[in-house]
């Protein structure tokens, strides 16, 4: 599941429990394009204002204001604390940290380390994880999947757990429960997410009670490697970020099979830039996934079964050169030739839209709290701050800001105007939880099927 950082104060006492054998693991690590932020560092007139209409905007308006407004003003936050945790972002010749466009957007105001963004943000986070962990407010328990949600007077009180490993279930009483484990795209037969990513978190959640906010709210990435055979179990992203140098084109006749080295420029059809000229390439993604799909349609789709668009770097090496385009894209390059054996350097990417990111997810309030009084949701998993569609690098602004800068302050409202019992694992909600948990597992595994 997608990661949510959460801090911990010298003064509290948490217990984190997840899916993966470490943090590091956690899906975040394939977000590949960078992070938003309003620092306006490329003085082009970006504000909060603006980060905050261009969010809600790319949304369909279809997002709740109040939270995206709370997201843009502290997305200036986030990048100072990534940055004092050592997150490398790549900088400018003089040493200033760097921006480049992305989708829906017309300013420069994403942050990035290479197209490996994801992972370097994750890195940093962990090692703050850590930090707390070994000051003793933090106690991590890995390899465990959560299975229900223990509702004790109307209150989240605690959760029921799995050991993936000794396969042992078992309960936890608390004051509250926080839930960051990512979207339900997998849903879908093949997406872009890792197949670890199986919502049983979210879904238990609603099960007790908890609302969910657009569910139908699915985004379909434009840029990823098509599907190549029956055999795959999910498919593998190309950061929007290549958008930026790379041009979106088709054969404008129908049908035309020939290599894209020998289809000459007036055949040609660069329709992101022929439809969207203000944006061209850099639309936002669920227009440019609906346009790639359009031209599929009408036939004029490239590589094996038509389903597929060409992404094309030759004029931004042309004019740029090798070398900094692989400076800029490597790691993506070196990916997308290992799983096609094509050389993007050479010759075109194929592309296609693929499921990527849910916006819906459970319904919270504007303290990130869930219909269940004390059940706290925290980034992709609930549906507040995108509306119906995603712009390229929120997801992780979104995820930071609901962890370092929100969640500290929402919690302990709650914890701090709310009467809380004395709830054990004694307590008899626990032990009924612990039981049903254990006889669902055991009649699954009865089947030995």
């Amino acid at each position: 599941p997608r990661s949510t950082p959460l801090y911990s104060s010298a003064a509290s006492d948490v217990y984190k429990r997840q899916f993966q054998d470490s943090p590091r693991r956690a899906h975040s690590i394939a977000a590949q394009g960078g992070i938003n932020a309003a620092k306006n560092y490329q003085n082009d007139g970006d504000s909060v204002f603006r980060l905050f209409y261009d969010t809600v905007k790319g949304g369909d308006f279809r997002s709740r204001e109040a939270n995206v407004y709370r997201l843009a003003q502290v997305s200036v936050n986030i990048i100072d604390q990534c940055v004092a945790q050592g997150v490398p972002f790549a900088r400018e010749y003089g040493g200033l940290l760097a921006n480049r466009s992305f989708g829906g957007a017309q300013v420069s105001r994403t942050f990035y380390a290479r197209g490996q963004t994801g992972q370097q943000l994750l890195l940093g986070a962990y090692s703050a994880l850590e930090r707390q962990i070994a000051a003793g407010t933090v106690q991590m328990f890995p390899r465990t999947e959560m299975l229900d949600v223990v509702v004790v007077d109307g209150q989240a009180r605690g959760i029921v757990t799995r050991d993936l490993v000794t396969g042992e279930i078992a309960s936890h009483a608390g004051h509250s429960v926080i839930l960051a484990t990512g979207g339900y795209g997998n849903v879908f037969y093949l997406s872009t997410n890792a197949k670890g990513c199986n919502v049983t978190a979210t879904w238990r959640a609603h099960k007790k009670g908890a609302a969910f906010g657009n569910p139908c709210f699915t985004q379909i990435h434009p840029t990823c490697i098509p599907v190549s055979g029956d055999y795959q179990s999910k498919l593998t992203l190309m950061s929007e970020s290549l958008r930026n140098d790379g041009r979106v084109w088709v054969p404008k006749r129908e049908g035309d099979k020939r290599p894209p080295g020998q289809i000459p420029e007036a055949e040609r059809d660069y329709f992101l830039e022929r439809k969207y000229p203000s944006f061209g390439n850099l639309a936002p993604r669920d227009i440019a996934s609906r346009s790639a799909k359009e031209v599929c349609d009408e036939g004029r789709g490239v590589g094996p079964g038509g389903l597929g668009v060409y992404l094309d770097f030759a004029a931004a090496i042309q004019r740029l050169g090798k070398d900094l385009i692989a400076e800029r894209y490597g790691n993506l390059f070196e990916m997308y030739e290992r799983i096609t054996a094509e050389n993007p350097y050479e010759v075109p990417m194929r592309i296609y839209p693929a499921v990527h990111y849910t916006m819906g997810g459970l319904w919270v309030d504007y303290n990130l709290m869930s219909s269940v009084p004390g059940l706290h949701v925290l980034g992709e998993a609930n549906f507040s701050d995108h509306g119906a569609n995603r712009l390229g690098a929120s997801a992780l602004m979104q995820g930071l800001a609901d962890g370092y800068f929100v969640i500290p302050y929402t919690i302990a409202d709650h914890l701090a105007t709310s009467k809380h019992a004395k709830v054990t694992t004694d307590h008899p909600e626990m032990k009924a939880a612990l039981v049903e948990c254990r006889n669902q597992t055991e009649k699954l595994l009865g089947i030995k099927g």
